[in-house]
């Protein structure tokens, strides 16, 4: 079970939020930019077909001393309860490994215009593929009451000030 493995980011994005933050990550944009060294424009033929993007990255920015592997509150709150670390989806753990699904704007190039996608410039990423309706959940969907109050503002607009 220990064995290690090397990953080789395909792409960065560039652009868009600078720092992560917990919410308001609603009309966020930013560049997937794949690598030119190792893909062709050949790489994305077919991909401007699709509405939507699932990405996986690296939480690059994470401190690799902040694992939380004990059952713990989301963002703190003594409202919501404990979970261990496969019971959230932050950036405390082991691998540091992000998913995300976004809107795909535009593609140019290397470059995948993206919506919503809750990775910030410089983050490296390690697998882009396309959304398929026959790959969302099946059967009944279930979940605590918590995570949808903690992200009742992750998609929103960032408030004006």
């Amino acid at each position: 079970m220990s064995a290690e493995m090397t990953v080789v980011p395909v792409g960065h994005v560039v652009g868009g939020r600078v720092e992560p933050t917990d919410d308001y990550w609603g009309d966020s944009r930013a560049i997937i930019r794949i690598d030119p060294e190792r893909f062709t424009e050949g790489a994305v033929v077919g991909l401007d077909e699709f509405s939507h993007l699932e990405v996986v990255f690296r939480f690059h920015l994470t401190d690799p001393e902040d694992l939380h592997p004990e059952p713990r509150r989301p963002r703190n709150n003594p409202q919501w309860p404990a979970g261990g670390i496969f019971a959230h989806r932050n950036m405390r753990r082991l691998n540091w490994l992000g998913v995300s699904r976004c809107r795909l704007l535009k593609v140019d190039g290397l470059d995948l215009h993206v919506a919503d996608l809750d990775a910030v410039d410089g983050t490296p990423v390690l697998d882009i593929k396309p959304w398929f309706i026959e790959m969302g959940p099946r059967g009944e969907i279930r979940q605590p009451a918590w995570p949808s109050e903690m992200l009742a503002d992750y998609y929103a607009e960032p408030p004006t000030s």
